[in-house]
């Protein structure tokens, strides 16, 4: 129910914690983003780097939101991937904790919950 500030192009930085490995990341959810050169519109989402040591190139990812079903039906990006395990990994459950909507989106480098990783 906010007005769109359709010049918003913010990013921001974020650690995790050492010892747990969660991490938080306040912002605004996103709205649908247009195409590029007449292709159609993606999904709402939020393009995530992953650094860390013992990594020498940054891991490129998105961030897409559950509750989006429509939108991400209709994805070009999205839709590059199988659909299950490893679509599933692009997308951000939506929960509410303490009166807050949130979303829980966790990130796995290997093993059998592997996150997506887009080779840019």
């Amino acid at each position: 129910g906010k007005p769109l500030d359709e010049s918003f192009r913010g990013w921001g930085r974020t650690g995790s914690n050492f010892e747990t490995g969660v991490w938080h990341f306040e912002t605004i959810k996103p709205g649908p983003v247009e195409g590029r050169k007449g292709h159609r519109p993606m999904a709402p989402h939020i393009n995530l780097w992953i650094a860390a040591r013992g990594i020498n190139i940054g891991l490129q990812t998105r961030l897409y939101f559950a509750d989006e079903a429509e939108a991400n039906a209709d994805d070009p990006v999205l839709n590059l991937v199988e659909r299950g395990q490893q679509r599933d990994s692009l997308l951000a459950k939506r929960e509410e904790r303490d009166g807050q909507i949130i979303y829980v989106f966790d990130i796995y480098l290997q093993g059998p919950n592997e996150t997506v990783f887009f080779d840019v």
